[in-house]
Parts: structure tokens; sequence; C-alpha cells
């Protein structure tokens, strides 16, 4: 399971995003904000949520897009592969969806405060269809085709940044927030599910060009539902006066990371997934060794996708946004121990248990989600979202690349087990760290166990 953004795949992907009857649902003031008159009742869960109306087309852009994108990716691979006949090729196709999250998450993020969201959302989804149409183009070379993947990647995390900023005013800095973030993110790791089969479907059909036509129309369709469906915002830094070294890249990685409380959540929601992913960047070596047949490996890379969606449906449905924020720090300090059955080497009904269980803890960031949107100030929330969403998917590449460098070196049950000790400690020293913030008149803006709203 890829810790996804609530927002797209990797290469405009995960991700994560405003007020009276006529013209929304209601309009954040802030962070911190409970609920705003008209939004659905703070306790009402997902079903409330699909009743704000803004919040209807942002969602379907969202399912459009996320389809569209895994479509490609499986369509790019076929693609790159038939006309080199390389699979060092087809593989970097996937790995350039990683790639550009770092440079386009710095140095875009300031643009995610100093440009109305609904233009950055539309803006974004009109350069990936121009990309995806132009790789559908008869003839396009595979050296072109690479760089308009590592365009649409480029853009991604601007893209996720902005729609979860723009989120908490569509639908207020409350619990509604958190369930319309949480559906989000179902989306994304359904797609897991559902995406590539799908894809692999529509190849028997469908030349590769033909499939990747479908992304640029999927991306077409979710720049008119932006723009038809969502009222148009100034940008948060409207009327601030500050001045262009400000908003630059660097500085406004150190107004996020320099705030004490703020850089203890971005680290908690960073760090974890990067020790999460080991275990699926070494399921394939491991099943192999358990001699487990293709369908067995790909019912164990189903099992953690499982378990988060039922992990989020369960503390989204059935648990009031008080006891989400009280369960979230024991939930994320045991999140990783179900990975210690690899010390075992279990074999396949106990590996499947395992990594659904590991995958039901990510509950957690229901909770999480809701701490960090009072912590940023408003006029950083975009910034804040992006540089959240750059770490996020960068530092899951990086823990991939290291358990495997790894397990050339250890055996692959040591390594995970390993990998579930030491991810233990650190989100230990992170909740320390939170909690140290959280004392009143602390670093943080509030107490994050008083949730917003019941």
């Amino acid at each position: 399971m890829t810790t996804a953004d609530p927002s797209r795949p990797p290469s405009p992907s995960r991700s994560p995003s405003p007020a009276s009857a006529a013209t929304g649902p209601g309009s954040a003031t802030g962070p911190g904000r409970a609920s705003l008159p008209g939004s659905p009742p703070e306790s009402a869960g997902y079903r409330a949520v699909f009743r704000v109306g803004e919040f209807r087309p942002v969602f379907a852009a969202h399912l459009v897009s996320v389809l569209g994108v895994v479509i490609a990716e499986i369509s790019l691979t076929v693609l790159v592969y038939r006309a080199t006949g390389s699979p060092l090729l087809s593989a970097l196709t996937f790995a350039l969806g990683f790639l550009p999250y770092a440079l386009g998450g710095t140095l875009l993020a300031p643009l995610a405060d100093r440009l109305p969201a609904r233009r950055v959302l539309v803006g974004c989804d009109l350069v990936c269809a121009a990309c995806a149409a132009a790789m559908a183009a008869p003839g396009t070379p595979v050296a072109l085709l690479l760089v308009l993947r590592c365009a649409m990647a480029f853009v991604a995390p601007l893209f996720q940044g902005t729609r979860s900023a723009s989120l908490a005013d569509v639908l207020g800095a409350g619990d509604a927030y958190v369930l319309g973030r949480s559906l989000l993110r179902m989306v994304a790791q359904s797609a897991q599910l559902i995406g590539f089969g799908l894809g692999g479907l529509l190849l028997t059909v469908l030349a590769p060009r033909g499939a990747i036509l479908l992304t640029a129309a999927g991306f077409l369709g979710s720049a008119a539902l932006l723009r038809l469906g969502t009222r148009a915002r100034p940008a948060r830094s409207a009327g601030t006066g500050r001045t262009p070294d400000r908003v630059s890249p660097i500085a406004g990685l150190r107004a996020v990371l320099g705030h004490r409380r703020l850089r203890a959540l971005t680290l908690l929601s960073w760090l974890p997934p990067l020790f999460v992913v080991v275990p699926e960047a070494l399921l394939t070596p491991y099943a192999t060794g358990l001699g487990a047949s293709t369908a067995g490996l790909g019912l164990l890379m189903c099992a953690m996708p499982v378990g988060a969606i039922a992990g989020e449906v369960w503390a989204g449905s059935a648990l009031t946004a008080r006891t989400r924020s009280r369960i979230t720090a024991p939930l994320a300090a045991v999140s990783l121990l179900p990975l210690l059955a690899y010390a075992v080497r279990p074999g396949l009904p106990l590996l499947w248990g395992t990594l659904v269980l590991a995958g039901l803890a990510h509950a957690y960031t229901l909770g999480l989600d809701q701490w960090y949107v009072e912590a940023v100030p408003e006029e950083l929330r975009g910034r804040a979202m992006t540089l959240l969403s750059t770490g996020l998917m960068t530092l899951q590449g990086v823990g991939m690349a290291l358990a495997g460098v790894a397990a050339e070196f250890l055996p692959v049950h040591v390594v995970v087990a390993s990998a579930a000790v030491l991810g233990t400690g650190v989100v230990l020293l992170l909740l320390a760290e939170v909690r140290r913030t959280d004392a009143p008149g602390g670093a943080g803006p509030r107490r994050e166990t008083v949730p917003a709203a019941k």
C-alpha cells in the first residue's frame, strides 16, 4: 500500500480541496474553525459530506483523473516497452512518477497561496491533459514520452497541495474536512486495487496510445468539473503585503518547518510511511521464497490497501471526531508493530493477515489530518499541504530504495522486522515532540487533544 496523498497517484495522481446556500456550503475563516453555517453536521459521517454541493464535483474530478492516471501508467509502460524492447526504460516510466516530486513541490509550492486555488487546479489539469494528448500522438519519440511523463509528475504536488488546502474552504477546517480528505484518499487507495485491472482490460481492446488518449479526456473532464462546479476564491496571500522573498520556495519551506508544532506534525506524516512501504517493496522476493503463485502474490499486494480502506471507513463512519483524535497517538504508536510478525517468517495466510492489520492501523491518519489543518496558519495552508504531499511521496520512494539495498545484504524477513522496530522508535519520538507542543501557550495554535468538533 503506497500511502497515497488524497489526490492522485504519483504522476498526477495521491492526494488531497469551499459558503452560503447559493454559492457553496460555507467558508472557513481560519484554521481550527469547528464548523460552518450550511456545512454538514460534524458527526453525520461520509454521507453528509456528499450533501455539500461543492464537494461533489471535487470528488468526481478526483475519481475521473485518478483512474485516468493509472490507465496512463500501464499504457505508457507498454508503449515504451514495445517501442524499445528495454525493461529498464519500461520500468523508468514508473520511476519518473516519483523523481520530479521533490523538485516540483519545492519550486511550485508558493503558487498554492499566491494564485487563486481554482485557477491553479484547472491549470494543472490542462497541463496534464496536454501532456497526455502529446503522448498519444502517433510518432512521439520515447525520449519525449519520458519528458512529458516528468512534466505531469512535476505539477502533481502543486495540484495535490492546492486541493488539500482548498478542501478546507469547501468543507471548513473541522470534521467534514477530515472526512472529505479521507474519501479522496480512499479513492487513491482503491485505484491500486481496480485501476490496473481496468487498464489491462482496456489494452485488450485499445492500443496503448488510444488508452492514453482517454487519460487526456479524463484530465479535461476534471478541469471542467473544477471550473464549473467550484466557487472562485481569491489567493490566500492576496492583500497580505508580503514581498517576493517571503514567498520564495526556500522561505516557504522555512516558514512551514520553522514552526515547531507544524514541523513535528509534518514529520509524523512523512516518516511512518517510509517504513510502511518496506514490506511492499520486498513482497515479491518474499512471496517467491514461499513458493506463492502469481495469483497469491496479487492477493498479497491487495492486502494492505484493503486494510487501509476498511480502517478509514470504520474510523470515519463509526467514530466521533473526539474519539478519532484520542486514538490517533496510540494507534500511530502501534501501527508498525504488526510487521514484527515477519520475525517468525510467516506463511501466506499469516502474512496476508499481517498486511491487512498494518493497513487497518492507517486509520490514525484521520486524526492526524485534523491536527495538521488546525496547526497550519491559513496564509501558509497551500504551501504546507504542497510540501506535505511532496515529502510523503518522495520519502516513500526513498523507503523502497533503502529496503532494496538492505535486502541485498540481509534476509527479507529481517529487513521488514527491523523496519518495524526502527519505525516504531521514530514514531514514539515524534509523538513525544507533538505532545510537548500541545501544552497551553505552546507552539501550536490549539491543543491537539481538543478536536474541532465532537
